[in-house]
């Protein structure tokens, strides 16, 4: 949020099932079955974020990232929330939710994902829905050893899931496969090719009619350590969204380690630095001095983030 109001523009901030259970705190039960620490950590978070949000002066789209069929309780316990906090407020506590059911059949995932866009229509709920996969490794979701051919969603299977969600709501976002793997790797181990996104776009215009030009909205899974160049083509082609989770997790480290560095001689007791063997270093090793760092070089990060995409100053843009 900090970076959003610095840049004068929107952002999404999202919660995974296991960072919401860490939310939640580590020694809190989350059984599959009943998922009560996810489920009670996605809600602390949104409304956390709720109560801050004003004091930034920036819209914050609140968001769930990747539920699979396993997590599904997760889900169902947001949607009671979402639907408790209509009934109260006339909107839903959270702005979107996305399913990841990828691995199931596409007749299975789209079946599913129309059954849940129906609940979440009424409440002007947005669905992100995935079908191809996203390689790689992230917060439970191990795809590392997933075939080329899935890594490459198919134009037929972008307008089979439009076709099927179109009629219920026009809230979705589809996050389409295109060599996409979650992490960062070395140059040439990962094969983006985002101009696929172009010729879906183009295929479904086909199916449908009519004059608009890019009639899906794509979301850009694994983003993190994409050249400019990839995302300047992926937003051309209609992505909307893009999640840069492992190169932000990074930005957060980078600041304590470098905090860390700059004030070693002072980190090694609480008593005794370079100034003199009496003196305190509460100053330092106070989280918050350490956490601010971390939040300040994770904030540099999402403002590169949103300039890639061309996220600046857009609230400026609306209102003219």
């Amino acid at each position: 949020m900090e970076a959003a109001a610095a840049l004068n523009s929107p952002i999404i901030i999202q919660v995974s099932n296991g960072g919401a259970a860490f939310f939640a705190g580590k020694s809190v039960k989350n059984d599959a079955a009943h998922q009560q620490a996810s489920i009670a950590g996605s809600i602390a978070m949104a409304l956390h974020v709720r109560a801050l949000a004003k004091l930034y002066g920036v819209p914050v789209v609140l968001h769930s990232d990747h539920c699979g069929r396993a997590l599904l309780r997760w889900f169902e316990g947001m949607l009671a929330a979402d639907a408790e906090h209509f009934e109260e407020n006339g909107e839903p506590l959270f702005s979107s939710h996305m399913l990841d059911l990828s691995e199931e059949s596409d007749e299975e995932n789209i079946a599913t994902c129309k059954k849940y866009l129906q609940r979440m229509a009424p409440m002007k709920l947005w669905l992100e829905v995935e079908i191809g996969i996203t390689g790689g490794e992230e917060d439970g979701v191990d795809n590392s050893d997933a075939g080329p051919d899935k890594l490459y969603t198919q134009p037929a299977q972008i307008y089979a899931m439009h076709r099927a969600l179109s009629p219920v709501s026009d809230r979705f976002s589809i996050a389409a496969a295109f060599g996409n793997v979650h992490g960062v790797y070395s140059p040439g181990n990962v094969k983006l090719d985002p101009g696929r996104l172009a010729r879906h776009q183009g295929f479904v215009r086909a199916q449908i009619g009519g004059n608009e030009d890019k009639p899906c909205y794509f979301v850009f899974h694994g983003g993190s350590g994409s050249s400019p160049e990839e995302i300047r083509t992926a937003i051309q082609a209609g992505v909307v969204k893009m999640n840069v989770d492992t190169d932000t997790q990074w930005a957060y480290w980078q600041g304590v380690l470098d905090f860390y560095k700059e004030n070693e001689g002072y980190l090694q007791g609480q008593i005794g630095n370079p100034e003199g063997a009496d003196r305190p270093n509460k100053k330092l090793y106070d989280p918050r001095a350490w956490l601010c760092a971390a939040e300040t070089a994770l904030a540099a990060r999402v403002r590169r983030a949103c300039e890639d995409l061309g996220n600046v100053n857009t609230l400026a843009l609306e209102a003219a």
